[in-house]
């Protein structure tokens, strides 16, 4: 079912050099470049750990993931214990805004795909969803003002709408954009892990907020604050999104 770029049938040489300058490594797999890629080094590391732009990106995976592990920890518990609902309710409301997160992180790639196609830089393409999509998430804390369930429903909706297209858009297709060629999976892994304390650390601060304030209304102006600052990063201090090269 899955070819090669090389080996697919209906690939022309055109389109392979297209695909080589664009920046794929389509031989990666191959015997030779296994043998010629250098071993991971101290320089590739310290590249990895030292690199504004790519904590850029660490600390935005953190921040979306942060905001996901809201959803599917706290949550649900939220609208039982702070909003009244059964558990059935809950269930039911939980769900929608999972959804909207899904169709958030196909929407988000395709419009920043589309607008590469439409000229923007590499950096813009990727950027602008990312931005805009967490901004948008910032919504969750209007829930703290609101006793309607219905319009908190809509809000968490909206948000992971927006968490969704930032992630889609602007987390691991940035890893494949900005990656050294000599440490893809590598850089992957510091992504992943620094994105992924995110969602040890969120579940327990915000149970210290509830237990110290005796409500969720300063919870929820943690996990928003995860939304602002991941867009203000994005925006002021990340930079040209390019390939890292190892110094």
């Amino acid at each position: 079912m899955m070819h090669e770029p090389r080996k697919h049938p209906r690939m022309s040489a055109a389109e392979l050099d297209h695909i080589v300058a664009g920046g794929a490594m389509i031989d990666i797999d191959s015997k030779h470049e296994l043998q010629a890629r250098p071993a991971v080094s101290g320089d590739v590391v310290r590249t990895l750990l030292g690199n504004r732009m790519l904590w850029c990106a660490y600390i935005g995976q953190y921040c979306t993931i942060a905001l996901s592990y809201f959803f599917i920890t706290w949550f649900p518990i939220y609208l039982v214990q702070a909003r009244g609902m059964n558990v059935m309710q809950a269930g039911f409301a939980t769900m929608i805004p999972a959804i909207a997160g899904f169709l958030g992180g196909i929407a988000g790639g395709v419009i920043s795909d589309w607008l590469i196609r439409r000229g923007w830089s590499v950096s813009w393409a990727r950027k602008t969803p990312y931005i805009v999509g967490m901004a948008v998430g910032c919504c969750i804390v209007l829930s703290a003002f609101t006793e309607s369930n219905l319009l908190i429903v809509m809000l968490m909706t909206v948000a992971f709408f927006g968490k969704g297209a930032a992630a889609g858009a602007g987390t691991w297709a940035i890893v494949r954009d900005t990656a050294p060629r000599e440490a893809v999976g590598l850089a992957g892994a510091v992504f992943n892990c620094v994105g992924n304390i995110g969602g040890i650390v969120t579940p327990i601060v915000f149970g210290y907020i509830v237990q110290a304030t005796g409500g969720y209304n300063v919870g929820l102006y943690f996990v928003a604050a995860h939304c602002l600052v991941a867009a203000v990063i994005y925006l002021l201090f990340m930079g040209k999104i390019e390939r890292v090269k190892v110094s």
